[in-house]
């Protein structure tokens, strides 16, 4: 017998979907969506404990590993990929690691999810260590390739947290620093990938901001280390050099382009005042 209902598979709170209106779909789909950032404000608490963590140990060279089976898998990957642009660190600060490998990003991986020991390996083959997080998610929190992954990582020093939908899991029991975000039976019955996959990235886009900005990789409440990948976000970064130095376009373009971020610009600005 299981210790904990899984609350990720109770019956929808709506039913007859199939004889509902678009317009009636919708607005209860919204409805139960408006739920979930509620849910996601009772556990800052427990997201705070995690971050508070994780940040001096990536002060030292730390990394965080993300890891998840389907949904959640790849929103780890989503939210790791999207680090290096956006604040200019390099793709070895934050990993996302899914069940299945990244096939499994646009493809279901039979029993991928089942084995407990693939996780770890995969961690060593980034030869992880002490200063190292690891982060599973799973919205049922029963995943075995993330509890065996975290139980192994605590076990070898490593900090562990987890985002899971379901309270008192086994997941969380693996980890140190749980984070449950409890959002209810989902609009169709165990569709995870609904308020669950909804939570799961506020909270991804919550820890990583928080220690991006804790790392000094945004100044006031500018991305000033972005990368500068194609037009929009070189104006972008242009129309900053402008505000902090008060250059005119064509100038703080050219600065802008000779550095390679915003930062480094208005640094070498300054250095020459």
């Amino acid at each position: 017998m299981e210790k904990f209902t899984k609350i990720t598979e109770q019956p929808s709170l709506y039913d007859s979907l199939e004889k509902k209106s678009v317009h009636e779909l919708l607005t209860d789909i919204n409805h139960e969506d408006q739920k979930v950032a509620l849910v996601v404000e009772k556990a800052i608490p427990q997201i705070e404990a995690l971050v508070e963590r994780i940040v001096p140990r990536m002060k030292r060279g730390g990394r965080v590993f993300y890891m998840g089976a389907g949904t959640s898998g790849r929103l780890g990957v989503l939210d790791a990929s999207e680090l290096p642009p956006t604040f200019g660190v390099p793709p070895t600060m934050f990993y996302g690691l899914i069940a299945g490998g990244d096939i499994a990003l646009r493809n279901a991986v039979e029993k991928a999810e089942d084995d407990p020991q693939h996780g770890w390996q995969e961690l060593e083959q980034h030869g992880i260590g002490p200063d190292d997080t690891v982060v599973g998610i799973a919205a049922s929190g029963t995943t075995p390739y993330v509890i065996g992954a975290l139980k192994e990582a605590r076990a070898h020093g490593c900090l562990t947290g987890c985002i899971t939908s379901n309270p008192g899991t086994p997941m969380a029991e693996a980890c140190e620093y749980p984070i449950e975000m409890v959002v209810g039976p989902e609009f169709v019955t165990g569709s995870s990938r609904m308020k669950s996959g909804t939570g799961q990235k506020m909270i991804l886009n919550m820890i990583s901001t928080s220690v991006m900005i804790q790392l000094g990789r945004v100044k006031g409440n500018r991305m000033v280390n972005m990368q500068l990948t194609n037009k929009k976000l070189v104006d972008r970064g242009t129309r900053m050099v402008m505000d902090y130095t008060q250059l005119p376009y064509d100038e703080a373009n050219a600065l802008l382009l000779k550095y390679g971020s915003v930062k480094k610009a208005v640094d070498a600005f300054k250095a020459q005042q």
